[in-house]
């Protein structure tokens, strides 16, 4: 008599309880670890001034060797984050060592203004130009129809 094929058993046997629960650890195990495929967006750390400052002044107080290693292996630093410190610290104390904005720098308020004004004297520009001729056209349409332009022209020439 055959034994029907369960999903996981090819053939019939009996399986220890300490292998089972073995097994059952092993696939909860699993259950808890993340898809490898979808790897979390790293989130860029930022130190705090007064953090910086901390940390220089217990890797300027090491004097043996090896004790600057532990103390980034201890924060999770590298050096070159001691040295870019350092040189912030001889810059300007806490002016360098403060978090600076990424990114590009906003524009200049003036330089917006500036560009706004250029646009809008063009515009202005555009319908004076469109103006004039509309105003060539209808002196040319008046004096192609006999009306007397001499008025228009006068009360032009008044203000």
């Amino acid at each position: 008599m055959r034994a029907e094929k369960g999903p996981d058993m090819s053939h019939q046997e009996t399986v220890p309880p300490e292998q089972k629960q073995e097994q059952k650890q092993a696939d909860d195990l699993e259950a808890q670890i993340s898809d490898p495929e979808v790897v979390p967006k790293a989130k860029r750390r930022q130190f705090t001034a007064k953090y910086k400052l901390r940390i220089l002044e217990e890797a300027d107080h090491c004097t043996e060797r090896g004790q600057i290693g532990e103390l980034l292996r201890r924060e999770g630093l590298y050096s070159s984050h001691l040295s870019k410190w350092r040189q912030q610290r001889a810059r300007g104390q806490l002016q360098g060592l403060a978090p600076k904005k990424r990114g590009r720098k906003g524009q200049d308020p003036s330089i917006a203004e500036l560009a706004l004004l250029r646009r809008e004297n063009e515009r202005l520009r555009a319908q004076l130009e469109q103006a004039e001729i509309i105003i060539d056209v209808q002196k040319k349409l008046a004096r192609l129809l006999g009306l007397n332009t001499d008025e228009t022209e006068s009360d032009e020439s008044e203000p």
